[in-house]
């Protein structure tokens, strides 16, 4: 039957599924069920991960007309899900072309020569700069949604932490709601060790600096997110200590520092160096243009800011473990460019 629509007895129109509508005619009701890798997480979040490239205000819609019930009850977007529960979700059509092409084609493992530890509650890689740890913002995969693709069997997978996309190095990510809830609080109670090092400009004097700074986050038109040092903002702590003074074939002064986080604001490094008059080297954000010009052309073509160490204890089990990223061959290759002190410091 190719018609649209028919007349009722009494003159009333009754709209049919369109012919070319074929995925809404065969949408039906989707009831999940929760296991262990959902437990604790909100319904909206919830939602947002299963019916991924569905707007978020739908999603609050549906949750707010009660089309979305547990256990056959209504619930606010603020339910946290407990085991067992079963999820009603309505007929949602969604356009997700291209999670579709990557779930039927071949997955290019880019980051299996990069994992540093895993087991079955934890992932920890070497991300390389260039990679953002999400997609967003014109970019439509990151780390963990590669690292999802690769691992279709994967029932939770969850970055940990984040890395600022130029940034690389040590990368934790959960495979367990509950090894991702005690990272959380082992972190908020800076119960982990997490050491960075970078190349600044200028000569750092001191072998041991603790700079305590207040940073305030904003967003330019542009949607780009942007910190300042600023009174209201929140105090943000490194204790920086200085490995090497260093001379540029041109004499530009540079200093390998390493850089131990005792809180982890947004750009918290970057800003704090750049206020302090020592910007990182290859900082398109907060760095010195000039410089960072001048530095291409000696073949840096990245920021030189390297997560090289992380102190934990297993979420699970415990167990102390230090995760290691060694320094990256195009940022050891770039410091052979350098005239080093003969003063050295540890």
């Amino acid at each position: 039957m190719t018609n649209l629509s028919k007349t009722t007895s009494r003159n009333e129109t009754r709209v049919l599924p369109k012919a070319t509508d074929k995925a809404m005619a065969k949408a039906s009701v989707s009831m999940l069920t929760i296991d262990e890798a959902s437990v604790g997480q909100r319904i909206d979040n919830f939602l947002c991960k299963a019916l991924k490239g569905v707007p978020k205000s739908h999603l609050y819609r549906i949750l707010r007309s009660g089309e979305v019930r547990v256990n056959s009850k209504r619930i606010d977007a603020t339910y946290r899900l407990l085991m067992g529960d079963l999820v009603r979700i309505p007929p949602i059509r969604t356009a997700q072309q291209e999670q579709v092409s990557d779930q039927r084609s071949p997955v290019i493992p880019r980051f299996e020569q990069a994992i540093i530890f895993e087991d079955d509650a934890l992932l920890v890689i070497d991300k390389p700069a260039g990679f953002a740890v999400h997609g967003g913002s014109g970019i439509s995969r990151g780390v963990i949604e590669q690292l999802r693709l690769e691992r279709p069997q994967a029932k939770f997978l969850e970055l940990v932490h984040r890395l600022d996309r130029e940034t690389s190095g040590v990368l934790m990510l959960a495979k367990k709601r509950a090894a991702l809830v005690q990272l959380h609080e082992a972190i908020r109670n800076n119960q982990t060790v997490k050491r960075y090092v970078m190349l600044v400009h200028g000569h750092w004097t001191e072998k041991k600096r603790h700079v305590v700074l207040p940073l305030h986050k904003y967003v330019l038109p542009s949607g780009e997110r942007r910190v300042s040092v600023q009174e209201d903002g929140q105090i943000s702590e490194t204790i920086f200590q200085l490995r090497q003074n260093l001379t540029l074939d041109n004499n530009e002064p540079f200093s390998l520092l390493e850089a131990q986080l005792i809180t982890g604001r947004t750009h918290q490094l970057r800003v704090q160096l750049a206020h302090l008059g020592f910007p990182i080297a290859g900082d398109d954000k907060y760095g010195d243009f000039a410089v960072n010009k001048t530095m291409q052309q000696f073949g840096l073509k990245r920021m030189f800011l390297h997560s090289a160490e992380t102190l934990i204890r297993h979420p699970l089990t415990e167990e102390k473990l230090k995760l290691i990223a060694p320094l990256p061959a195009e940022l050891e290759k770039f410091l052979r460019r350098f005239e080093a002190n003969k003063e050295l410091h540890a």
